[in-house]
C-alpha cells in the first residue's frame, strides 16, 4: 500500500503524513529531506552546490536511516538544496531511491512534490494537500516565532511566493497534482479534520 502525499511548502503536508503513517503502521517519508541531506553532504565536504556529477554521487549515498529533520530544517540547508533540487541527476538518484522505499511492507507515506506524478504514480491514494499562500506564510512565520527566531511575516510570504513559482515552474517534475489525487484545500481545515479526510479516503482504497 503506497500512499502519495504533495503539496507546496507549509500546507501541512508533513505532519499529516506522519500522523497517517502513525495511525496505519507505515513507513514514512518526508522525501524533500533527501535533497536536504544531499545539499547538507556537499555543504560539509566544502564541494560545490553547481556540479551536478557531484551532487548525483552525493545523492546515491544518501542514507534514509540517517536522515535528521532537525538538522536537516535549517534555512541555509533548505536554500542549498533548492540549488540541486533543479538537476536532473540528482532528481533521477534520489527517485530510484525513494522508489526502493516505497515498497517495504506493509506500506509507505511518501510526501513531497512530485510523489504521485513521478516517483509513485501508480499509487493506490494520492493526496495533493494545499492553502493559500497567506495561509501557509502564517504558518510558517508561527513555527519560526515560536522557536525563538525573530521573522518578518512579509518576507516569510515572499519566500513562499517564490518556492512555489520555482516548484511549479522547473522543467523536470514541476509541483502539480496528479490527474486522480484527491485535494485537501487546508486554508481553513484544522490537521484533525484534514487527517480525518485523508482517513476516509485511505479506508475506502484500503477494502
Amino acid at each position: 500500500m503506497i500512499i502519495a502525499i504533495d503539496g507546496p511548502a507549509a500546507a501541512g503536508k508533513g505532519t499529516l503524513s506522519r500522523r497517517i503513517a502513525g495511525e496505519y503502521g507505515f513507513h514514512h517519508l518526508d522525501t524533500g529531506l533527501t535533497y536536504r541531506a544531499t545539499a547538507k553532504a556537499l555543504l560539509d565536504a566544502g564541494l560545490p552546490l553547481d556540479d551536478e556529477t557531484i551532487a548525483e554521487q552525493m545523492a546515491r549515498d544518501v542514507e534514509l536511516a540517517g536522515l535528521d529533520r532537525g538538522v536537516l530544517s535549517a534555512h541555509s540547508i533548505g536554500e542549498a538544496a533548492s540549488k540541486i533540487a533543479v538537476m536532473p541527476l540528482v532528481r533521477q538518484a534520489l527517485v530510484e531511491t525513494q522508489r526502493a522505499f516505497a515498497v517495504r511492507a506493509p506500506g509507505t507515506v511518501l510526501d513531497g512534490r512530485d510523489i504521485g506524478t513521478v516517483v509513485c504514480p501508480d499509487a493506490p491514494v494520492k493526496l495533493y494537500v494545499t492553502a493559500s499562500a497567506e495561509v501557509r506564510a502564517r504558518r510558517r512565520f508561527d513555527e519560526i516565532v515560536g522557536n525563538g527566531t525573530p521573522a518578518d511575516f512579509l518576507e516569510v510570504l515572499a519566500d513562499i511566493v517564490k518556492r512555489d513559482e520555482r516548484d511549479m515552474g522547473r522543467a523536470d517534475s514541476p509541483l502539480r497534482p496528479a490527474a486522480d489525487a484527491h485535494l485537501l484545500d487546508t486554508s481553513e481545515m484544522s490537521i484533525e479534520a484534514a487527517f480525518l479526510a485523508a482517513k476516509t479516503i485511505i479506508d475506502a482504497a484500503l477494502k
